[in-house]
């Protein structure tokens, strides 16, 4: 009974790594796995380039990471999630029903 190991975070950013057009992100505390709520999408991700302005990213769940595009971004670089006071419904969790903590990958300017 004690010896359950039982989550206690949600997911937290581990990495990325730019591939292509996409981004892969890792996470850390998937617990039973990732998943997400309210709504028919995963959303609250954004991408930026080069020039370091972001845009709403497509972003899916593919084992223990989220992919992430977006048509506006050829070439991918930073990431954030649930970052901006005005953002779409963020609704990233794992399926232990906890919520994705915020994350940004850029660095503040």
């Amino acid at each position: 009974m004690y010896a359950k190991k039982v989550e206690y975070y949600g997911p937290v950013y581990k990495s990325h790594k730019a591939d292509g057009e996409k981004v892969r992100v890792s996470f850390d505390h998937v617990g039973q796995g990732l998943a997400f709520k309210h709504g028919d999408k995963l959303q609250g991700f954004a991408l930026a380039g080069a020039d370091g302005k972001f845009e709403w990213a497509d972003a899916t769940i593919e084992g223990n990471e989220v992919v992430l595009s977006s048509a506006k971004i050829a070439k991918p670089m930073s990431v954030r999630y649930a970052w901006a006071s005005q953002h779409q419904w963020a609704n990233f969790f794992n399926k232990d029903g906890l919520p994705a903590l915020p994350f940004r990958t850029d660095v503040p300017k």
